[in-house]
C-alpha cells in the first residue's frame, strides 16, 4: 500500500500528527550551499513562515524542523517581533549588528529571516502590531507556519503568541482587503522548559540526522552575544537546555533527537 502525503501533509512524509514521528534527512553540517535554494519561487513546494518574539525563538524551538523544510526545498521565511535590542544590556550597543548576524546565519541555511522594530516589553496585543505580522502573512502567503505557545514565562511570549495567532487565522478581517488568507496548518512549538508552560504536544519530528547543524546555528547565535567564537566543544547554557529537549522528545517518540509541536486545531493524514 502506497502511503500518500503531499505538502499539505506537513512537509511531505515528514510528520504524523497524533503519536506520529517524522523521517528527517540531510547532512548533519553546515555547507551554505548545501542549505542554497537553486530553485526559483513558483518552483517551491510549499512556504513556511516560522514567528518568534526574539532573535533566537526559532533557532532555539524548531532549527531541526526548518532545516528540513530547506532540504526539501520549501521557502521558509522567520520573523521576529523585536528589531529593537537597545533594552537588553548584552547587545544595547550592537542591535545593528545583532540583527545581520542572525540575517546572515539564517541566509547561510537558506533561509529569510526579518525583523520588526518593536522592542522587548514594549509591544501589546493591539491593532497596529496584529496588522504588521498580517502585512508578512499576506506577503508571504505561506502554506504553514509555526508560532510560539500562548503560556509562557516570558511575557513577550505570551503577547507574540496572541498577535501571530490572531495575524495567521485572519490577515484579511485585520487588514480590511480580500485577497490575505492564513495557511492551510498551524503549529505551536516549545521554546524550552525555562519558558514554556503546559505544552503537550501530539506532533514530533525526528531532527537526529539535523542535529549538528541544529546546534551549530544556535551556537553561533549565542556566541555573537556573548563575543566569543561558537566552540561545539564547549557549548553554551541554551545550547545544553536545547540538547536535553531534544534528547527528552526523541525518547518520547523513539528517535535520537526530536522537535515536538501542537497543533492548532485537529488536522487529518494519511498513514496508509
Amino acid at each position: 500500500m502506497t502511503q500518500k502525503l503531499d505538502r499539505r501533509n506537513f512537509l511531505g512524509k515528514s510528520a504524523l500528527t497524533g503519536a506520529g514521528i517524522a523521517t528527517a534527512g540531510s547532512a548533519a553540517g553546515i555547507n551554505s550551499e548545501a542549505f542554497a535554494h537553486p530553485l526559483q519561487e513558483a518552483e517551491y513546494p510549499g512556504t513556511i513562515l516560522a514567528l518568534g518574539a526574539h532573535y533566537d525563538d526559532c533557532p532555539f524551538g524548531i532549527p531541526g524542523t526548518l532545516l528540513e523544510a530547506v532540504r526539501k526545498n520549501y521557502r521558509v521565511v522567520i520573523l521576529n517581533i523585536i528589531g529593537d535590542y537597545s533594552n537588553w544590556s548584552p547587545v544595547s550597543d550592537r542591535v545593528q549588528e545583532l540583527r545581520e548576524n542572525s540575517i546572515r546565519l539564517a541566509e547561510e541555511r537558506g533561509m529569510e529571516m526579518r525583523f520588526l522594530k518593536y522592542a522587548s516589553m514594549k509591544f501589546q496585543n493591539d491593532g497596529r502590531a496584529q496588522a504588521e505580522i498580517a502585512e508578512v502573512v499576506a506577503e508571504v502567503s505561506p502554506d504553514l507556519a509555526f508560532m510560539l505557545w500562548r503560556r509562557d514565562r516570558h511575557p513577550d511570549h505570551e503577547v507574540a503568541s496572541l498577535l501571530c495567532e490572531a495575524a495567521l487565522r485572519q490577515p484579511a478581517a485585520i487588514l480590511g482587503r480580500s485577497g490575505p488568507r492564513p495557511p492551510r496548518r498551524i503549529y505551536y512549538y516549545d521554546n524550552g522548559p525555562g519558558h514554556t508552560v503546559d505544552f503537550t504536544p501530539d506532533t514530533y519530528l525526528d531532527i537526529s540526522e539535523h542535529w549538528a547543524a541544529a546546534m551549530e546555528w544556535l551556537g553561533e547565535n549565542m556566541a555573537f552575544v556573548r563575543k566569543e567564537e561558537y566552540d561545539p566543544q564547549n557549548p553554551s547554557g541554551a545550547l545544553l537546555t536545547k540538547e536535553k529537549l531534544a534528547r527528552y522528545r526523541g525518547s518520547a517518540c523513539g528517535v535520537g533527537y526530536a522537535e515536538a509541536l501542537l497543533s492548532y486545531k485537529p488536522y487529518p493524514i494519511e498513514i496508509l
